[in-house]
């Protein structure tokens, strides 16, 4: 009997050593001079002090920390100090050895690390959870160090691996445990390939019948996927060879857990889960050749299969707040069925299996400022010390995504929109017809604008009214592509609608003036209002801005072209703007000067300001228009109509148009903010750079901050603001 045992611990002792060369040659690619040294006293630190406990199985303990310093070197890629405080993550807690003996072996920062790994003993008050305060306290570490929490993933991840000698019990509470927290957190920190073995294990425990279903289901189909993975790729292959790309690509089937959350999302059965894998590939490209390379697979992929064009996600140009950099899109299939297609270099690829630590390896090129953003936050919630852990790790928990946020109905479903979404985004996100109607909100009972931006875990309702229709400034306030899609297609079903009926009123209008309804009078009735379309005329006589009175100026004007002849009338307009801005002396326009009267304009195309190389271009209907030398169509304005063009400079004394303050008192009334804008950007074009508004029992009290040309400009400003109704006083200040 005693012989027995001996032989089994001889064979462990080998096992052991077999396990820990396998760790070292884990380890190699980071091993620096005196590293091995430092790893083997921490190995036989953990050796000797687990030396008599065993696990749950039945095998010594120190296989654990091996396996955990295991996955910290080989799944995450981290280094010599995190497999030491690996191999001794469980001695302070489990063994006599203290942190004074740790830290006088390995130092200060080892010692630290471990210290964040250990968990917290002593007397809890009940109303607290042991479990939060000791997650609260590893993330006080996470803030000076973000190896606690990987390797502390590592160890979990290693647990949830050999759990079935667990009690029922322990499994459920550890397997909530991770998806609750541990996954969403390896997900944060960019560790895809560890966050959905979690998912899945966590799921293995938690929905055992579910996971055997699906796992059950996948290997059933497993040949027929391969089969159509291989034609699929094949393809893509062969060309990605003949462009010169280097590139692996390959099939890897979606996660149990993900399958899972799929179906009931969608509320669909296995069988109509479509893509139950993704096809990856990925490039081996020179640093600066990245994109470009990435963007060349992705248009041989789409040269080959037709993608689905809502389905692009770009996070190669911009990546996620956790480092992940990739290029996602799903394209139809040769049998009719949607695959999703990943794009990633290697270095990408590193990034988004290895996360955080990749990021560091890389940190010089790429912007880590996501997670540090992150790390800050964290930061700053740990730093309110009135906080219960529970809500606590309630408020990390809603951190932990903050790439989005979650938004609850009235009944209390969850909604995901992006972060700076708002009360608009969340109104067409319930329903199109909802987001239509949408007259406001109430987020947590209080009254809000459809612009208000919506904060993670707010509850909103939305409010609407029968006669509410989409507006264009709607544009401007929602950030979904749904809503903003709806918003469009309903203005131009809307404007179609307004059209049809001024169609109808301007041929009676013409039949009556006895003019012929036909396209080019129509033509020359848009060009005559200044009008960019014949809708646009509909429309305006629809709403009545173009009456009886404008036709009849039209028709007027129609009878003195025919008298005069159309081409005299435009050059003699021309020559007369010509001869008045090049004067006798003068052959340059000096732009900004007071005392000019010639009408300028700035032209829009591209927008010149002051310090510009410009030239004036005579127009027949809006005077002067000043280009820049360089603008788009300054060549073919120069080449076809030279004669008409004016050199130009802008005048030394004097800049364009000056800041200036006007300080706006008067009786708040409905419309008067809308009122004193609009004088200023309609009658002025004046630029407004700022505008502050105070009501206070009725009073209102505004300051605006704006650009004019000279005093004379001022003047005329604010005589007309003061006809505005309401309004008391204008006074200037100086800014």
């Amino acid at each position: 009997m005693k012989n027995e045992l001996v032989i089994d611990l001889e064979a462990e002792k080998k096992e052991i050593l077999k396990r820990y060369r396998a760790l070292l040659r884990a380890c190699k690619p980071t091993l620096q001079k005196g590293d091995k040294k430092e790893i083997r006293k921490a190995f036989d630190m953990a050796l000797e002090s687990h030396k008599d406990m065993r696990r749950k199985s039945g095998e010594p303990y120190i296989y654990h920390p091996i396996a955990v310093a295991q996955i910290a070197a080989e799944e995450i890629g981290l280094g010599t100090t995190s497999i030491v405080c690996s191999l001794l993550h469980d001695v302070v807690e489990d063994t006599d050895i203290t942190l004074e003996d740790i830290e006088f072996s390995f130092g200060k920062k080892t010692a630290k690390i471990i210290d964040g790994l250990t968990k917290i003993s002593g007397v809890f008050d009940y109303n607290s959870s042991l479990q939060a305060e000791n997650f609260r306290k590893m993330l006080l570490t996470l803030a000076d160090d973000v190896r606690v929490i990987l390797i502390k993933l590592a160890d979990r991840l290693h647990n949830m691996r050999t759990m079935d000698f667990m009690p029922r019990q322990k499994q459920l509470k550890i397997a909530s445990e991770t998806i609750y927290l541990y996954a969403p957190l390896a997900h944060r920190l960019g560790l895809y390939a560890i966050k959905s073995e979690l998912e899945d294990l966590s799921m293995k425990y938690l929905e055992p019948d579910t996971y055997k279903f699906i796992a059950k289901k996948l290997n059933e189909k497993k040949a027929e996927r391969t089969l159509f993975i291989k034609k699929f790729v094949e393809p893509i292959t062969e060309i990605l060879e003949e462009q010169g790309l280097r590139a692996s690509v390959y099939g890897r089937p979606k996660s149990i857990h993900s399958i899972w959350n799929k179906m009931k999302k969608k509320n669909i059965p296995f069988e109509e889960v479509y893509d139950l894998f993704a096809i990856r590939i990925i490039l081996d490209s020179a640093p600066d050749h990245e994109k470009s390379d990435c963007w060349k697979a992705y248009s041989i992929v789409t040269d080959l299969y037709r993608p689905n064009p809502d389905r692009l996600r770009d996070w190669v140009s911009s990546p996620k707040g956790n480092g992940y950099e990739s290029l996602h899109t799903t394209v139809m299939g040769p049998k009719g069925q949607w695959v999703e297609i990943q794009i990633r270099t290697l270095r990408m690829n590193e990034i988004a299996e290895k996360g955080f630590a990749a990021h560091w390896k890389y940190k010089e090129s790429t912007n880590d400022n996501g997670l540090d953003q992150w790390i800050q936050k964290v930061r700053e919630m740990l730093s309110n010390p009135e906080a219960n852990a529970l809500d606590f790790i309630d408020d990390f928990k809603m951190n932990l995504f903050s790439d989005e946020i979650f938004i609850f109905t009235p009944k209390g479903a969850l909604i995901q929109l992006p972060m700076g979404a708002t009360a608009l985004d969340f109104a067409f996100e319930i329903h199109t017809d909802v987001g239509a109607k949408c007259i406001g909100a109430k987020v947590n009972h209080k009254l809000v604008p459809l612009s208000y931006k919506l904060q993670n875990g707010d509850q909103v309702e939305v409010i609407t009214s029968g006669k509410q229709t989409p507006k264009e400034d709607w544009l401007n306030i929602v950030v979904t592509a749904k809503a903003k899609s709806k918003i469009k297609s309903s203005l131009k079903e809307e404007k179609r609608r307004i059209a049809e009926t001024g169609k109808e009123t301007l041929e009676r209008k013409l039949k009556s003036l006895k003019i012929t309804y036909n396209t080019e009078n129509l033509n020359k009735l848009t060009y005559f209002f200044k009008l960019p379309s014949t809708q646009e005329l509909f429309i305006r006589v629809a709403q009545g801005q173009i009456e009886m009175k404008d036709m009849k100026d039209y028709l007027a004007s129609e009878k003195e072209i025919e008298t005069r002849g159309p081409e005299r009338s435009e050059n003699q307009q021309i020559e007369a703007l010509l001869s008045k801005v090049k004067g006798p002396e003068n052959d340059i326009l000096l732009i900004g000067e007071d005392m000019q009267k010639i009408d300028y304009t700035l032209a829009a195309c591209c927008n010149p300001i002051p310090g510009d190389d410009v030239f004036g271009f005579v127009t027949v209907n809006e005077g002067i228009k000043i280009h820049r030398t360089n603008c788009p169509n300054a060549a073919q304005l120069m080449a076809n109509y030279g004669y008409r063009v004016v050199k130009a400079k802008w005048n030394k004394q004097k800049e364009l148009t000056f800041l200036t303050g006007l300080h706006i008192v008067g009786i708040d009334d409905v419309g008067l903010i809308n009122n004193i804008t609009k004088v200023i950007s309609n009658d002025f074009k004046v630029n407004m750079r700022s505008i502050t508004v105070d009501t206070n029992d009725g009073i209102f009290d505004g300051s605006i901050m704006i650009y004019v040309n000279d005093t004379e400009h001022l003047e005329k400003l604010i005589s007309d603001l003061m006809r505005v109704k309401g309004v008391t006083g204008v006074t200037r200040f100086d800014a």
